[in-house]
């Protein structure tokens, strides 16, 4: 016999982790919550620069890659996403960013009621701790830990007065009033190791007896009947399973930008056109499921520095690794409990054409060829700078009907001509805070892209062959108005054409927020379990 639950979150990522615990704290429902990967208990999960590690572990990361991206030379670009309780939450770069006030004021607009900048406040400040204490902006008390950044570094300070060189002021707080500036980011730890989702929302929930945690459990489609969700069809430790829901109960999809659509083009739910020549029969033809890909998309510029103060430096000598660790352990301070981008700014390339900022930069005090990569072995920093909200849009499509298939995923990078001004711009911008009076004492030369990069033309080159993701793929179960033939979801995160199923996670996004999505899809999470309980109670 097949268990019952009220609620099956598929997913124990950003989203699926907030949502089992909120659930779970009615007694009177029982809650199952599905997780492809297996248990959080790698110490590299909880050492926030352990994403060194994980960025390539095949047990803790599913390792994608894009499909040739025509735009990017037609190069297969690597896409880590989590696979384990927390989800990327688990092996992200910890950067706790909530984007801007005008991008929830623009859900709103695109006809998604509750998602204005002042409608979601409240669920940013509930689930959030800040060591700094409760504030217009920010919580106190919430589960998610977020914590400042405790010493000053020379690297950054010099970053930060070179951007001000440039006219970027400095800021305490990315989240408060303003984002734009240049600051310390605040980060997703506490007292030393990583807060992820399943540390903050999970692991108290544990305890109670309505709640049910599979791992090593990978959905492989929903079940329906007719046009209702009854249930989920997984695989656990390679056995089949069935999990069945109760009258009235819900299927909540946190499988992220790429599960997520998979699943709904698995179960029939998506494209017509698709789904017929794959031979999987069409239950709800939704052919805005899996489109609408976006995708921060990276470039990095490596410098060789003047002076061994950096943590290429540390992590190349066995001195430095013990001194490393001696920090972490007796004081839980150091590189070690920090990650590796401490500080960055949000600015204007483009000023004549962007009213609030429409790049970041993630400054690191190491240098490698990418991301989470064996550092060089001279001293060395980086400046990644990437374009905050893309026009260019990408899909996500299955390729076979078979559960096991990776989707086709296509991001389509710099497929508009605004994406590839504002990234050259980017560039330039890194280049301008590089050459600051500030900076040249630190700067022995710049690596990448190199003196040989002169023109709008090399730089566009440049970040056709080096960019990547800085791992936020978003959008293709977007949520939108009635009216909207291509929205997949309506403003309370429920699949259009089918009762008792939604979709919460970074695929719900319309637009693709001003920054890291971690925070905002714990907000997502928050506000739609809210929703839950009021149309349960109504």
């Amino acid at each position: 016999m097949a268990q019952r639950f009220d609620y099956i979150v598929v997913g124990a990522g950003s989203a699926g982790c907030v949502l089992a615990s909120r659930l779970s704290e009615d007694p009177s429902v029982q809650v199952l919550l599905l997780e492809a990967g297996p248990p959080d208990r790698s110490i590299w999960i909880h050492l926030p620069i352990g994403y060194g590690k994980t960025m390539w572990s095949k047990r803790y990361n599913w390792c994608l890659h894009t499909d040739p991206d025509p735009n990017m030379n037609g190069r297969r670009i690597y896409w880590p996403r989590g696979k384990t309780l927390g989800g990327s939450s688990a092996i992200n770069g910890l950067i706790y960013i909530r984007g801007q006030r005008q991008d929830y004021d623009h859900w709103a607009e695109l006809g998604n009621s509750g998602w204005s900048y002042e409608d979601v406040l409240p669920y940013f400040i509930k689930s959030e701790s800040n060591e700094r204490g409760a504030s217009r902006f920010h919580g106190g008390s919430g589960p998610l830990k977020v914590s400042d950044i405790p010493h000053k570094d020379e690297l950054i300070e010099a970053f930060l007065d070179g951007a001000q060189e440039i006219g970027v002021p400095r800021t305490a707080d990315f989240n408060g009033q303003e984002q734009e500036g240049a600051g310390y980011y605040q980060l997703t730890t506490f007292k030393g190791l990583r807060c992820s989702t399943a540390t903050a929302y999970l692991r108290p929930a544990r305890k109670r007896a309505n709640l049910t945690v599979h791992t090593n459990a990978q959905a492989t489609g929903v079940i329906l009947d007719g046009n209702r969700a009854v249930g989920v069809n997984y695989l656990r430790n390679g056995q089949a399973n069935r999990a069945e829901l109760n009258a009235n109960g819900e299927v909540l999809l946190s499988a992220g930008a790429i599960y997520s659509p998979q699943l709904l083009q698995l179960s029939g739910i998506g494209s017509a056109e698709l789904l017929q020549r794959l031979g999987v029969p069409v239950v709800v033809d939704l052919p805005g499921v899996g489109e609408n890909l976006q995708d921060h998309l990276q470039i990095r510029l490596g410098f060789e520095c003047t002076k061994p103060i950096t943590t290429n430096d540390a992590l190349n000598t066995l001195w430095g690794k013990m001194r490393m660790g001696m920090q972490w352990l007796m004081l839980r301070q150091g590189p070690l409990a920090v990650g590796i981008n401490q500080g960055g700014c949000f600015m204007r390339a483009l000023p004549g054409e962007a009213a609030t900022p429409d790049i970041q930069f993630h400054v690191a005090t190491l240098s490698a060829d990418m991301a989470g990569g064996k550092v060089h072995p001279y001293s060395g920093f980086t400046f990644s700078v990437c374009q905050l909200r893309p026009e260019s849009r990408g899909y996500v499509r299955i390729k076979s009907a078979d559960p096991l298939v990776t989707p086709e995923i296509q991001p389509n990078y710099l497929d508009t001509d605004l994406d590839r001004r504002t990234t050259i711009a980017a560039v330039k911008a890194a280049r301008q805070i590089a050459q600051s009076s500030a900076m040249r004492p630190y700067v022995k030369r710049e690596v990448k892209p190199g003196p040989d990069a002169e023109t709008d033309e090399d730089l566009l080159a440049f970040s056709r062959d080096t960019g990547a993701t800085i791992f936020h793929p978003s959008g293709t179960c977007r949520m939108g108005p009635e009216g909207d033939p291509m929205a997949v979801l309506d403003a309370h995160m429920r699949v259009r054409g089918v009762q008792g199923l939604r979709v919460i996670d970074a695929s719900s996004m319309p637009t693709l927020v001003s920054g890291n999505t971690n925070g905002p899809i714990v907000m997502m999470a928050e506000k739609v379990v809210d929703l839950i309980r009021e149309e349960r109670q109504g």
